[in-house]
Formats: C-alpha cells, sequence, structure tokens
C-alpha cells in the first residue's frame, strides 16, 4: 500500500481572523502559510501535524430546504450523513481549558464523565466562531486488545 499520512481539514470561515484567533489563543495553532488570491486569501494553521485550512466564505450558512432557517449544530455536532460532526482535540485538563476559554466560545454538551468506559475520560463540546462543534476530552486511551500482537 503506497503511503497515506493526515493533511487537513478545510473550514468556511464567517470571518476568517475570528477563528484564526479562536484556534490560534484556545488550540495552540499558528499560521503555516497564507496563499494570496488577490481579493480573498486561504491560512493554513498548523500544531504538530495537524493543519487547519481556512477559506474566506461570504455564503450563508446552509438551508436544510428553502425558507427553513439555518441548521445550527449543538450537542455534540450534527448527525445527518455527509456533514461533519466535530473537530477533537486532547487536553490534560477539560477544566483548565475551559477556565481559559471562558466566555469565548459556547459549550454545547457537557462536560461527561465516560469512567464507565475509561476512568479519567472527560469531554466537552463548544461552538468555534463559524457554529462547527468542537471536541476537547481528557484522559481518552486505546483499547490495545485490538493491536496485532496483542500488546
Amino acid at each position: 500500500m503506497r503511503r497515506m499520512d493526515w493533511s487537513h481539514v478545510g473550514l468556511n470561515c464567517t470571518d476568517q481572523k475570528a477563528t484564526e484567533e479562536f484556534y490560534t489563543r484556545y488550540f495552540g495553532f499558528t499560521r503555516a502559510r497564507v496563499v494570496d488570491l488577490g481579493e480573498s486569501q486561504i491560512v493554513f494553521l498548523r500544531r504538530g501535524d495537524a493543519y487547519l485550512e481556512l477559506f474566506a466564505s461570504g455564503n450563508a450558512p446552509a438551508r436544510t430546504a428553502p425558507g427553513v432557517p439555518p441548521a445550527v449544530a449543538g450537542g455534540d455536532g450534527p448527525q445527518e450523513p455527509g456533514r461533519m460532526r466535530h473537530l477533537a482535540f486532547q487536553t490534560d485538563s477539560v477544566d483548565a481549558f475551559l477556565e481559559g476559554l471562558g466566555d469565548a466560545a459556547e459549550v454545547t454538551l457537557g462536560p461527561l464523565d465516560f469512567d464507565d468506559f475509561i476512568c479519567g475520560w472527560r469531554t466537552v463540546w463548544v461552538r468555534d466562531p463559524d457554529g462547527v462543534i468542537v471536541e476537547v476530552s481528557q484522559g481518552f486511551e486505546d483499547d490495545r486488545s485490538h493491536d496485532k500482537d496483542g500488546a
């Protein structure tokens, strides 16, 4: 099989500057590149091997049908097939993340504890400036019993 590496997620932004500030300030991304398209630009943000590609979008949020207001994602994100449910990040402390976030983003669900599955697993979901749901978790671990060598 040919090598295949994760590349990026492209996000349409109502306000590129506000979205860039949100992900740099609260998630540790830094600007990696700007592609100048004349009247617009594409901004690439990087954190480790993860990239976000920010597009300026003059479009209104998608509508489910003519005359129906745009759906605003809540909870842990949209449930419809073909739509991204949420972006997800790991942290050492959900509480410290929320304290640092303050009122910069709306909590859409949680924080919830999943100790019944993994001791110490805790998650909260927030809405970014463009309505994308972002999950922030602490304590998640892989189930190593699925490894080929059983280690």
